[in-house]
């Protein structure tokens, strides 16, 4: 569901979002929100409120998304978690590529990592 921005006629304001980062070369990048604003003059994407990041072995999930398509990143902050393969991360912020799917982490605290 979309409507215009009354505030802003370039954003697009999304609810009950659902998404694909598709490439002809890596599996499919799944983006699911309760809402999202898309630029139409950048192509950008700002996901929020219960967001969840599905690739591969991956699942992300966090309150924020930035989507920043010049970059070919997506930037999740905000009590980000990644589940894979029976691990448990939790950071403060994670940029992934959305070409390589190479995960950076930035964390002031510590990183936590658990194992099942």
């Amino acid at each position: 569901y979309g409507k215009t921005n009354l505030e802003n006629s370039n954003i697009l304001d999304l609810e009950n979002v659902n998404g694909i980062i598709s490439s002809d070369s890596r599996s499919e990048i799944y983006v699911r929100s309760d809402y999202a604003e898309y630029n139409y003059t950048n192509q950008e994407s700002k996901f929020y409120s219960n967001v969840e990041i599905r690739y591969d072995n991956n699942r992300i999930t966090c309150e924020n998304l930035d989507l920043i398509i010049s970059d070919n990143i997506a930037v999740a902050y905000n009590n980000v978690v990644i589940n894979k393969d029976n691990s448990l991360l939790k950071a403060e912020i994670l940029t992934l590529n959305i070409t390589t799917k190479d995960i950076n982490i930035n964390s002031k605290e510590s990183v936590k990592v658990i194992k099942n």
